[in-house]
Parts: structure tokens; C-alpha cells; sequence
């Protein structure tokens, strides 16, 4: 080995000296960083900064938005690491309006609920109330705090099988026909148990039976465009359809103008 490249023990000694202690500073530094953040993040968990500090509802339209955070148990004095979002969205989801919940953390510590309701398709006289048909065809109990304006009222109604078909229909039926429907009374005949009678935005009453009452109200515009929109009557779907112009005082002309379908 050539004279030039030998290195004496000597010289080496105090390099390797300085690389040990290098190598225990960075792995002291290394160790108290891990004990203080340790401590922090202790500190932290104890303390309110933990705690939920922001609670946001989303997509609640008819539904109280205290209803849904009672239901979600979270409050400002809940530990951010202690949610549990299934579940919590789980609890939301028993709530009859509610037909899905999903809820997010945006740390550090708020919380967002975000909720998409079941439709009201109508509103059911019961007495003095207005209680709500969810488009699941259920009937809630208690009227909403916030009331539709563009839904029919369904009057005479009970609960069974004649309002399940009734929700049938008005779930078949698009936004522009249901918009213009203001009540749906029922009132069966003795050769219609399913007879009901529509009252429209635009002053006109609609005859009908509930079971073709999707199949023939869509052609509801069509109908009212070949009338005088002055004379008001009954439009009557039950067979084919045609028209009964109201009398002076509500009863109606005799005569007939026929529109079949």
C-alpha cells in the first residue's frame, strides 16, 4: 500500500470522536422534540381546543336544524377525536324526514352534517294541522316548521289503502302538474270508491279517480289551452275528458263542450 493513503489511528480517533457526538445530539434532539410533542398533543386532548367548536347542517329545507344536531348527540363539548361519523350519521338517518347523512370533520375541530331530506309530495288536513306525506308515502305527526307552498293539501284522507295508492299517483306526476294542483279533496261515489276532486292554482276543478289520475292529468296544459281561460268549470277525467262551465254562483251550465282523449 502506497505510503501516501496510510492514515494513523491517531488521526482517526478524533473524527470518529466528533461523529459519535453528532450522531447523540441528533438522537437526544430527536427524543425531546417526541417528549414535548407528546406533551402538546396531551395538552391538547385535555384541553377545549379539542372540542368541537363549529357545527354546520346542510340540505335541511322543512327540518329543524336543532332536531338534527339533538339527534346527532354532538355539542361543543364533544372530544373532535371521539366522533364517530357512521354512527352519528346513523342516528340522523331514524329521523322520518331524513332519507341519508353523511357527516365530515374539517380539523381542527369543526364538524359539518350534511343531510338530504325525503320530499313532501303533500300535506294532509288532520283537524287544524297540515301534517306532512313524505314521498315514502309515511305521515308525520307534527307539522314542519318551515311549510311547502307548492304542494297540493290533501283533504277527507286516511291513513290505509286509499292514501297509499293517492301518494302512488302524485309521486308518478312532475314538478309543473303537482305545482299546480292546490287541493285534492276525496269524496267516492258509490260507483268510485276512489273518486277525488282537484283544485287548481288557476280556479279550475278537476274530476277524477285515483287510479288513471297520473295517466290522465298530465294532459292537464293541453286541456286548459283549448279553453277560455275566463270560464271557469270542471274538467272532468273520470271517462275520457271533458268540460262543465261553472254557473253563475258555482253550479254548473248544462252544456257540455266534450274534449275526448
Amino acid at each position: 500500500m502506497p505510503e501516501g493513503k496510510i492514515v494513523s489511528l491517531e488521526d482517526r480517533i478524533p473524527k470518529l470522536k466528533e461523529q459519535r457526538k453528532r450522531k447523540t445530539n441528533r438522537r437526544l434532539i430527536f427524543l425531546i422534540s417526541l417528549f414535548f410533542l407528546l406533551i402538546l398533543f396531551v395538552v391538547y386532548f385535555q384541553s377545549p381546543l379539542s372540542h368541537v367548536r363549529k357545527i354546520t347542517v346542510e340540505g335541511n329545507q322543512t327540518i329543524n336544524k336543532k332536531l338534527v344536531l339533538d339527534k346527532s348527540g354532538i355539542s361543543t363539548k364533544t372530544n373532535i377525536w371521539n366522533i364517530d361519523k357512521e354512527k352519528i350519521a346513523s342516528k340522523i338517518t331514524n329521523i322520518p324526514e331524513i332519507k341519508k347523512a353523511k357527516v365530515k370533520v374539517l380539523f381542527p375541530n369543526n364538524i359539518v352534517i350534511n343531510i338530504k331530506e325525503r320530499a313532501t309530495i303533500a300535506y294532509i288536513s288532520e283537524g287544524t294541522k297540515l301534517l306532512p306525506v313524505l314521498e315514502n308515502g309515511s305521515v308525520l305527526d307534527n307539522q314542519q316548521d318551515s311549510m311547502l307552498t307548492n304542494v297540493p293539501i290533501l283533504t277527507s284522507f286516511n291513513k290505509g289503502k286509499i292514501l297509499t295508492e293517492m301518494v302512488n299517483q302524485l309521486q308518478q306526476l312532475p314538478d309543473e302538474i303537482i305545482n299546480s294542483i292546490s287541493e285534492i279533496h276525496y269524496s267516492p261515489k258509490k260507483t268510485d270508491t276512489y273518486h277525488i276532486t282537484l283544485y287548481m292554482n288557476d280556479g279550475f276543478e278537476v274530476s277524477a279517480t285515483i287510479r288513471t289520475l297520473a295517466e290522465k292529468i298530465i294532459h292537464y296544459p293541453s286541456i286548459i289551452s283549448q279553453l277560455d281561460p275566463n270560464v271557469k268549470g270542471i274538467i272532468d277525467l273520470e271517462v275520457g275528458s271533458f268540460f262543465k262551465a261553472f254557473k253563475a254562483g258555482g253550479k254548473e251550465k248544462d252544456e257540455k263542450n266534450k274534449n275526448e282523449r
